[in-house]
């Protein structure tokens, strides 16, 4: 102390340097703390005690707080005292200002604490959640009076509350409440598992001794004891679920206020909603992928199986809070997979993927058209011949407190196949819910029935067989009202949801009723009904079920909480799946596909739209003298024939130019009348069907893509089989056709050239085919049989041998008709009997025909050429000159005729047949556009395939990031 004491003086005397030096001591000692000035003043004392004499801070210490500072006195002891203080007080110098160093750096260290300590306490403040978001959930008079309460006040009264609590009345006797729970617990200890203190207490010996009667006695007494308190544990539990069911109820009304708001404290409502909608979309694009890297669908999903009738539509309904899928008695009403994704709305609404149709499930008329809606659905997925399809029809359910997840509403699994049904309708329903349950991810919820035999269940081995440790099994047995009416024993209940009546092993067990059966109840008075009945049912009140292994509430939460579970566990190992598969994919393209783009069936779809509407476009552009040569060539080659035969060379044969007109003239009358409107319609059809088929073809020339060839044909066919001409414009072909072939009057010398090479060229085509059928006939002649080694038959040979008569009898008869007379051909018959070949007559009167026909055409072309200057005596109109060319009229009629039905034909074809086959293309590739099964039909191949797969893989990949960002976000 004392050489504390002498530091505090020392300190003093530096202060007084301090003042020498022109420093300034602003701190009076009234300032400082009393504590500080108690030590002050006791230190000062005791050095001014002991200090030596020399020392001038002893004698001024006490005052130099309130006296100004003086220099010191020099001592007695003459100049060697002076040089000695003198050299003390630079000392002394010294020593405070590294004293003041020393508390400046104490000083600093405090203050630069405290600054890191207030930084580190604001860091930990921004790590805490921000639970402003909740403040909705606390009433505001809650915070009013945490405010008005002072802490300081309710201190100070802490004491006199135990004064107050004596003068209250007698509280209960908390330790007799101790001994009877203590006593509770001491039975149900020494008690076996799954018995009942009743039982043990019933199940004990009797005897007749007086140990023994009291001992009955006291377990009587203890058995009413464990009754009363086990009537108290249930009111207690009955009277705290009414109170949890009417907070519920507010906070879901409270939820629904909160969701229509576009508030911040919603923020992480909008992210739940959403993350689930998110989840969704991938589950149906991957509905659709087939993936060759064995890139599996392996999210997790809630697959909903049980056998028919079983009450699995029932639960999902009761899950959904709505009574949205059709209803029968008996009768298979799921026919193809539901997919259900339920999430939480502020309005309780329902909606098809495909469609933007919201449905009301708080209206009766709305669940009427969704129930007849999904019934259409699954009606329409079903092929004909069969029973059931594997096609899932996608639904979102939305709602306030709606947990979320996504479920799959499988048909029920049958045991036989009753009349109406397909023979292989068990076989697929196996196979559909074995597809769904092999994913190893999803969540199988197991329904059985409880009013039936459990040794009836089929559904609970086939799930025993895909999931046999029971890891992602839910067991959920329905209709446990009907169950313990019907059951002579309840304990075969508890043995069902306690596991140990089925092989089959589950993650959780739970009892459920899902109404009375009437279909016309509404959710919420099936609610009603479960919850009453549960709470007076025997099975919970003696123990068999627990609570929270009842109603289809707690079910739903586990569920849900099963469900989030399983998809944080697997959705990351997913994504990586696909990452490793979009790898491959992109490398296989770039390897057999490096310059070509990756267009998808869709996009390879509109670029073979495109082009198609092109080579349509350009059938417009085609000249009319192109049109007209066109359709004058094909129209004389379809009626040339009719003309030469049935027209020409009979009128011809008759050798008279009046019976030659008038037979002409009738039979063009007849034909214009009957066939060649029709005729000249058919080439014109044909005609354009041609040439769109040669633009398509010449298109394809051009660097096309081959992909798309059956596209085109199938367009090409489809557009001319809905194309129809215009009938109207037959009657207006037939008058232009009437009129042209009237007309006899040729104007000027060209016009009689050219129907004159027109006869020659056609009476020469038709002399080849005549010379043709006739070396048929006879068989090779003689330098053939010598150079090519052929040789002629017997029948050729009859032929020849006939031929060789008949021309016998032209060359004596050149002008002779048509016809042989029967004389005629008994003569020819006789000649070669006469040589020794037997012919028949048909064979001789056939041979004849041909061999006239030539002799005709010779004579005809042989007249032809003479008419070449005939011009000048049809011109002068020269009736009895020698030289008649009517045949060459004729054909000028028959060509002009060509020439104007082509012009007309023309015409109709450029402002009207090309713009309705333009529409024709179009509607159908609109039609091929909406069908999606036509274009993978028509749009094949590696390349195909492999762009589809880059599309879905990447869109996938790129999802299911999105939703792993936004799961890490909510969590």
């Amino acid at each position: 102390m004392l050489r504390v004491g002498r530091a505090v003086a020392c300190v003093a005397c530096n202060n007084l340097a301090s003042k020498n030096m022109g420093v300034r001591f602003r701190m009076p000692l009234q300032k400082l703390h009393p504590l500080s000035r108690a030590i002050h003043h006791r230190y000062n004392a005791s050095a001014n005690a002991q200090r030596p004499p020399h020392c001038s801070a002893a004698r001024h210490f006490t005052s130099m707080s309130r006296l100004p500072m003086r220099p010191p006195k020099p001592s007695p002891g003459g100049h060697g005292g002076w040089r000695y203080q003198q050299h003390r007080s630079f000392w002394m110098l010294r020593l405070a200002s590294r004293l003041l160093k020393l508390r400046y750096i104490v000083l600093g260290s405090a203050v630069g604490g405290g600054y890191t300590a207030k930084k580190t306490y604001e860091e930990w403040k921004d790590m805490l959640p921000d639970m402003s978001a909740y403040n909705w959930v606390i009433p505001d008079f809650v915070w009013e009076l945490s405010d008005q309460i002072d802490l300081d006040k309710l201190t100070k009264i802490l004491p006199e509350l135990e004064e107050i609590a004596k003068l209250l009345p007698e509280l209960p006797d908390f330790d007799k409440i101790g001994e009877n729970f203590t006593f509770l617990k001491s039975i149900l200890s020494t008690e076996a598992p799954g018995d009942t203190p009743v039982k043990a207490a019933t199940e004990a010996p009797v005897t007749a001794t007086p140990e023994a009667s009291d001992k009955q006695f006291k377990k009587s007494s203890d058995k009413e004891k464990v009754d009363q308190l086990q009537e108290e544990l249930l009111r207690t539990q009955m009277k705290y679920q009414r109170m949890l069911e009417r907070l519920e109820k507010e906070n879901k009304d409270l939820r629904k206020v909160v969701l229509q708001k576009d508030e911040k404290g919603i923020h992480q409502r909008k992210i739940k909603k959403s993350l689930i909608d998110m989840y969704s979309e991938v589950l149906d694009i991957l509905s659709d992928f087939d993936s060759n890297y064995n890139t599996q669908d392996h999210l997790p999903r809630v697959v909903v199986v049980g056998d028919q009738s079983a009450g699995k539509t029932s639960v999902l309904e009761m899950i959904a809070q709505a009574r949205i899928f059709p209803r029968g008695s008996g009768e298979m009403m799921t026919r193809s997979p539901v997919k259900v994704t339920l999430s939480e709305g502020p309005h309780h609404v329902a909606m098809f993927k495909d469609s933007s149709r919201e449905f009301d499930l708080g209206k009766e008329e709305d669940l009427a058209a969704l129930r007849h809606e999904i019934e259409l659905r699954m009606r329409k997925s079903v092929k004909e011949g069969q029973t059931v399809s594997p096609e899932t029809i996608s639904l979102s359910v939305k709602g306030p407190g709606i947990q979320r997840m996504v479920l799959v509403d499988l048909p029920g699994v049958i045991s036989t196949v009753t009349a109406g049904m397909a023979a292989d309708t068990k076989e697929t329903i196996f196979s559909i819910s074995k597809n769904y349950m092999q994913n190893p991810n999803a969540i199988i919820l197991c329904i059985q029935d409880g009013s039936v035999d459990a040794e009836r269940s089929i559904v609970t081995d086939l799930v025993s067989q895909m999931d046999p440790q029971g890891k992602r099994t839910i067991f959920v047995l329905t209709k446990v009202d009907l169950a313990e009416k019907n059951l002579a024993s309840p304990n075969r209940i508890q043995q069902i949801v306690e596991g140990k009546l089925f092989p089959m092993k589950a993650l959780g067990y739970f009892a459920v009723v899902t109404g009375k059966g009437s279909a016309g109840e509404s959710i919420d008075s099936i609610k009603d009904y479960e919850e009453d009945f549960f709470q007076n049912s025997r099975l919970l009140r003696d123990g068999m079920l627990k609570a929270h292994q009842v109603t289809t509430k707690n079910l739903s939460l586990a569920v849900s909480d099963c469900f989030w579970k399983m998809v944080r566990e697997s959705v990351e190992q997913q994504a990586d799946a696909f990452k490793a598969s979009r790898f491959n994919l992109e490398t296989e393209w770039k390897n057999n596909y490096p310059r070509l783009r990756e267009l998808d069936r869709n996009e390879l779809f509109e670029k073979a739209k495109n082009e198609i509407l092109d080579e349509v476009i350009s059938l417009s552009q085609v000249t009319p003298k192109h049109w007209e040569a066109i359709l004058q060539k094909k129209l004389w080659e379809r009626v040339s024939t009719h003309v030469i035969e049935n027209i020409y060379l009979p009128a011809a044969q008759t050798m008279n130019s009046g019976t030659f007109n008038t037979t002409v003239d009738i039979k063009l009358k007849q034909w214009t009348d009957k066939q060649l409107p029709h005729k000249a319609l058919e080439v014109a059809w044909e005609t354009l069907q041609e040439e769109f088929a040669r633009f398509m073809a010449e298109y394809k020339g051009k660097d096309q893509d081959d992909i798309f060839d059956k596209l085109k044909e199938a367009v090409k066919d489809e557009s001319i089989k809905r194309h129809k001409w215009n009938e109207r414009a037959m009657d207006s072909l037939r008058v232009i056709q009437h009129n042209a072939l009237e007309d006899r009057s040729i104007t000027d010398k060209p016009q009689w050239d050219a129907a004159i090479q027109f006869m020659e060229e056609t009476l020469q085509a038709r002399l080849k085919d005549t010379d043709s059928v006739i070396n048929d006939m006879v068989g090779p002649d003689w330098k053939q049989r010598w150079m090519s080694w052929k040789n002629r038959s017997p029948e050729q040979h009859t032929r020849n041998e006939t031929r060789n008569e008949l021309e016998r009898l032209l060359k004596l008869h050149e002008d002779h008709t048509a016809y042989l007379a029967n004389d005629e051909v008994t003569t020819v018959r006789k000649n070669l009997e006469g040589r020794g070949v037997e012919v028949d007559p048909a064979l001789i009167k056939d041979t004849w025909h041909q061999l006239y026909r030539r002799h005709f055409l010779q004579k005809a072309l042989q007249h032809c050429n003479l008419c070449r200057r005939g011009f000048y005596y049809y011109q002068r109109h020269f009736v009895d000159s020698e030289l008649e060319c009517n045949d060459v009229v004729l054909f000028w009629r028959i060509q002009r005729m060509l020439l104007i039905t082509a012009n007309t034909l023309r015409q109709q074809l450029t402002n009207t047949e090309v713009r309705r086959l333009e529409k024709n293309v179009k509607e159908v590739l609109e039609d091929f556009g909406e069908d999606n099964e036509r274009k993978v039909h028509l749009i094949t191949g590696r390349r195909v395939q492999l762009a589809e797969d880059l599309k879905k893989v990447r869109e996938i990949q790129e999802k299911l990031e999105a939703f792993i960002e936004a799961l890490h976000k909510e969590k």
